[in-house]
């Protein structure tokens, strides 16, 4: 009787012990970064070799002058049409992360995107944290979604994802990899997703020339009115500042070619 006090606080620190383990290897973070106005790639800190043993894309590194435009889309609000109007005149791709409700919502639209040249990356059918899933249900988040945009159009497979609230891991990362999926998050964004505070197309055109650097991640959304106001004025000016836009396949086909096809 008189060893159980030494015996409690072994377990007791053992299971402690046990319990900060498990809550290192699988803490979440929240995509973030540090904000410049220099026009230079962001900061991530520990974020970036994360991102890079796993695969995973924030922003293109080459220094090439490229831009990479990509859009989140969960629900309608009517401004879709008029963004893809502008991305076809202006000719310049994109990237549609998508959700179930969005899919099953407008069809037409997916159709359209895919139609149009446009590439759908899959932000899982019920937009859950994928941090807190099993590998099964996270399995069953993509595939449920890539089997729903299979159905109405012709993109039979979904190769890219970003993650619901930009919430990841280090084993969702590589769980996306183990299920052929590779994570984009973003190097560009802003509050544009409110669509009860709008402040106009040239606030939207304002915060993301101030934030613009070569090899940008932009992520938008199609919800704002604001950003299908100014997107055209947007494009027309970063092609007139030199820039171009690429599509996300183009970045991962250049990260796999020998750096001599590129020159640099």
């Amino acid at each position: 009787m008189r060893k159980l006090p030494l015996v409690v606080p072994i377990i007791t620190v053992f299971f402690f012990t046990f319990i900060l383990m498990g809550t290192t290897a699988s803490a979440s973070y929240g995509w973030g970064y540090k904000k410049n106005t220099d026009h230079k790639v962001p900061d991530v800190g520990k974020y970036r070799a994360i991102l890079e043993e796993n695969g995973a894309y924030y922003a293109d590194h080459s220094g090439d002058k490229v831009v990479y435009l990509t859009f989140d889309n969960g629900y309608e609000e009517g401004y879709t049409d008029d963004i893809l109007d502008v991305l076809k005149q202006e000719n310049v791709p994109a990237t549609f992360f998508v959700t179930g409700h969005y899919v099953k919502s407008k069809p037409d639209l997916i159709e359209r995107m895919v139609d149009e040249g446009h590439i759908i990356g899959n932000h899982s059918y019920h937009h859950p944290d994928m941090t807190i899933l099993t590998k099964e249900e996270m399995r069953k988040e993509l595939e449920e979604l890539e089997d729903a945009v299979a159905a109405i159009s012709d993109q039979e497979e979904l190769k890219y994802m970003r993650p619901p609230k930009g919430v990841f891991n280090q084993q969702t990362l590589k769980w996306a990899n183990d299920l052929g999926y590779i994570h984009i998050f973003w190097s560009l964004a802003f509050a544009d997703w409110n669509t009860q505070n709008q402040k106009g197309w040239k606030y939207a055109f304002d915060q993301i020339m101030k934030q613009m650097h070569p090899g940008a991640i932009v992520l938008l959304h199609t919800v704002s009115s604001d950003n299908a106001e100014s997107l055209s004025k947007l494009i027309k000016e970063l092609k007139r500042q030199g820039y171009s836009f690429k599509s996300l396949d183009e970045l991962v086909l250049k990260n796999m070619l020998p750096e001599a096809i590129y020159g640099y």
